[in-house]
């Protein structure tokens, strides 16, 4: 099986380990998440709003459901991997209802309100599990888990998670803790996008091939694998989506949402929120979070 176990969590008997997962919302993310679920052996079943984007996947030995209720009804584990808080609680509360003993895994960024309401909505049978990575390390089963919630629960799910992930790190034992870190780690991710694209803007407008830029912090003590991956897509205007604008203008938003009664300035992330949001604007939304480049004189 791929992955690994949640850490400080006990082992995964890979023998007994197989379970029925529902994965729930079938874009970028859950499409990879429940490839790398059936390819580790499990039983998977998907559902997405919008049927044409869940029907690929039966080529992929997934069975595809037409309604929540038909996806859920035999599930161990259900996964949510939806795009905002509102969706996520109105699917989640239906998958709860017809599958009354599975364990909802609720994988999407909603914030630290929206995870509150999920625990309200899911009480002891839901477990916060945002994830880091895009479209290839949720193919890859290599995403890094940040799970929170009771830790008879996180046995429960350790081979869902050893499917989808590389590791898993535990944030504490109250649902949200799991959230709470996911906005940070965003926060560091979108601000480290948009400070790529002003630094090849800044070389390539004082004359300097902006490529050089990308050589210069290469291996470096200031390099960061992600500012390769994302600079090289700004280089050649690949906008192919991983992580869309318009989800860096959502998260990004949770973020100054939960920044502001927490009393941390937000002038850094407003300032990214804005870039963001101008790359939206522009006709960008659906695009990579690398299209941010598109806002800076060329």
């Amino acid at each position: 099986m791929a992955g690994g176990s949640p850490d400080g969590d006990p082992p995964v008997d890979d023998e007994e380990s197989d379970v029925r997962v529902a994965v729930l919302g079938t874009g970028i993310m859950g499409s990879g998440m429940a490839r790398s679920l059936v390819r580790a052996g499990h039983e998977v079943t998907a559902w997405n709003r919008t049927p044409e984007r869940a029907a690929p996947l039966a080529g992929d030995g997934i069975r595809v459901a037409e309604s929540v209720a038909a996806a859920v009804g035999d599930a161990d584990v259900v996964v949510t991997m939806l795009f905002d808080a509102d969706a996520t609680l109105e699917v989640g509360r239906d998958a709860l209802a017809a599958a009354p003993d599975a364990v909802w895994l609720q994988c999407g960024t909603v914030g630290v309100d929206g995870t509150r309401r999920v625990a309200e909505a899911g009480g002891d049978r839901v477990l916060d599990a945002p994830v880091l990575g895009t479209r290839a390390p949720a193919e890859q089963g290599a995403l890094v888990v940040l799970l929170s919630g009771p830790p008879a629960l996180r046995e429960r799910v350790a081979p869902v998670l050893a499917a989808i992930g590389s590791r898993t790190v535990v944030a504490g034992d109250e649902v949200g803790a799991a959230s709470a870190l996911k906005l940070a780690c965003n926060a560091w991710v979108a601000l480290l996008t948009a400070g790529t694209a002003q630094s090849l803007a800044l070389a390539g407008a004082l004359g300097v091939d902006p490529r050089l830029f990308l050589e210069a912090i290469d291996g470096g003590p200031v390099f960061a694998p992600y500012a390769k991956v994302k600079g090289g897509a700004m280089l050649e205007q690949d906008w192919a989506p991983s992580f869309t604008v318009d989800g860096v203008v959502k998260d990004v938003g949770l973020m100054v949402e939960a920044a502001g009664p927490a009393g941390v300035p937000t002038v850094l992330l407003d300032a990214v929120r804005s870039l963001f949001a101008e790359a939206s604007e522009a006709g960008h939304g659906g695009d990579d979070m690398a299209a941010v480049r598109s806002v800076f004189p060329a």
